[in-house]
């Protein structure tokens, strides 16, 4: 039986919807600049201030599918769902203490992206490409999982059919040609609003309807409650665990979309002033979490007449079939839009994000070294135009659970980029050394999630007679970081001339 449109909540969307589009196209006439300059174009200018860096950064990060995952997977797996809220904690010190660095070198030298920052710094055009692939192949499956988010609510709202992704997704390009990541910017605003009032309104309604939080802890298994306890010679879930909240902060800032941002802010002390006040979205995310344990407690999963619309998703449905059993239409159209905004203000981000590093360091470098900036800032937006429809033909053509399998190894994959962006603020290896660091981390993380079977990302590593679950990522990364230093000398030694820095230590502060 096919479940009715759900007229009140799909009007109260398609309102909202609209009322994002049109700030996306009027975003192109705020703090008006040339956006025939890629600076321009997708940076903004480099002139965002503390509060639109914030709202951009939130949008940014929070995106739909972190809204509809994460307590989905507090509602399916119980307790390891919460890694999520230690790892944004972890990530704002990092944010504070190593970006501010990386924000000045780029301004110094009219950086647009990581691989810039990495060609200056090395002086290897490869050790660049291979950092830009890395962002851009990792980003692209990210970009397609923001429409599992679209596609949930849709379904939520009764309405059958791919269409309306199309649409949503024709808007998103649209208005990324036009505006660039000042559309991003404004409608991030809207978003971010939209999600606090939904979240703070649903932490308020759902516990007090459901008879209190006391209620809805004691309505959840105990194994759901706790993580395994560890055994003799096993560390349990409590390392994988903390490998896997340690690891993800580790690579959240070096997704193209987040050093985008990053790099947008107008000075260094704007990122140290958003490192302090971002974990305010932390707070939210717990809150977010929580409606994982709230889906189990208000039952959904005994709710027939949802099927029809959420029977594709797995536990992807516990968030939205929540509020269509809790609030009343008008306000299921609300949060639906929040979810929806919340999908393309990152999908934005991250298509300027790989037009940027696909234009400057494969285009630019490889293919048209002398091209204009007028040129340069054409090839990004048709880029971008060229990004949003491959995820949305991934999202069509191709099985969901291939986007989830990759997004898990485009974690494993871009935190292979550390040794050159991170350490390289501060470290200068041999880029030889750090293409092989490189290369090592990405075979044997994929081997790692292969042997899984795309199954997770915790590996059990043995270790003198213990065995220690830890998230590929990071474990990969060791060895990564491990190559890239025991070889630098021998590479250095070896080199028939001494690789150029274009940066200073002044660039850097």
């Amino acid at each position: 039986m096919e479940q009715a449109i759900n007229v009140p909540a799909a009007t109260v969307f398609a309102g909202l919807f609209a009322f994002v589009t049109i700030v996306g196209f009027v975003a192109a006439q705020w703090r008006k600049g040339d956006l025939s300059e890629l600076v321009e174009w997708g940076l903004g200018g480099r002139r965002f201030g503390t509060l639109i860096a914030w709202f951009l950064l939130g949008g940014d990060l929070y995106t739909a599918y972190t809204f509809v995952a994460v307590p989905a997977l507090v509602f399916g797996a119980g307790a390891i769902g919460f890694y999520a809220v230690p790892y944004t904690i972890l990530v704002y010190p990092l944010l504070f203490a190593v970006f501010p660095r990386l924000w000045s070198v780029a301004h110094a030298n009219g950086y647009v992206t990581a691989a810039d920052f990495v060609r200056g710094r090395f002086g290897s055009s490869v050790l660049a490409c291979a950092v830009a692939l890395t962002g851009i192949i990792a980003t692209v499956p990210y970009i397609a999982l923001q429409l599992v988010g679209i596609e949930v609510v849709i379904a939520g709202l009764g309405i059958q059919g791919k269409i309306p992704l199309v649409i949503a997704f024709a808007v998103l390009a649209a208005y990324t040609y036009a505006g660039g990541l000042r559309a991003s910017a404004l409608i991030a605003v809207v978003k971010d609003l939209l999600i606090y009032v939904t979240v703070i309104t649903a932490v308020i309604v759902i516990p007090a309807e459901l008879g209190g939080l006391q209620k809805i802890f004691a309505a959840i298994p105990a194994s759901k409650l706790l993580l395994p306890k560890a055994g003799q010679g096993n560390l349990g879930m409590q390392g994988g665990y903390a490998t896997l909240a340690l690891g993800s902060a580790l690579a959240l800032f070096l997704y193209p979309h987040a050093i985008t941002g990053v790099l947008s802010s107008s000075s260094r002390h704007v990122i140290r002033r958003n490192a302090v006040v971002l974990p305010a979205y932390s707070v939210a995310l717990g809150l977010i979490a929580l409606l994982g344990y709230m889906a189990v407690a208000a039952g959904v999963k005994a709710m027939p007449a949802y099927a029809a619309g959420f029977k594709a998703f797995g536990p992807n449905f516990a968030v939205p079939a929540l509020f269509l059993q809790m609030f009343p239409s008008w306000f299921v159209g609300v949060a639906f839009a929040a979810i929806g905004v919340g999908a393309l203000v990152p999908a934005a981000i991250m298509s300027i994000a790989c037009a940027n590093l696909f234009t400057r360091n494969i285009f630019t470098e490889f293919v048209a070294p002398t091209c204009t900036p007028a040129r340069e800032a054409q090839v990004a937006k048709l880029t971008a135009l060229a990004v949003t429809l491959g995820a949305l033909c991934f999202a069509l053509f191709v099985p969901q659970i291939y986007a989830i399998n990759l997004q898990l190894l485009g974690g494993i994959w871009i935190i292979q980029t550390l040794p050159a962006v991170l350490v390289g603020l501060y470290l200068r290896l041999n880029p030889a050394a750090l293409l092989m660091g490189w290369g090592v981390g990405i075979v044997a993380g994929t081997s790692m999630e292969l042997s899984l079977g795309f199954k997770g990302s915790i590996y059990a590593l043995h270790i003198f007679g213990w065995t220690m679950p830890c998230y590929a990522a990071l474990s990969s990364l060791i060895l990564n970081l491990a190559v890239s230093l025991v070889f630098t000398p021998l590479c250095t030694m070896l080199a028939t001339k001494p690789s150029f820095d274009a940066t200073a230590a002044e660039d850097y502060v």
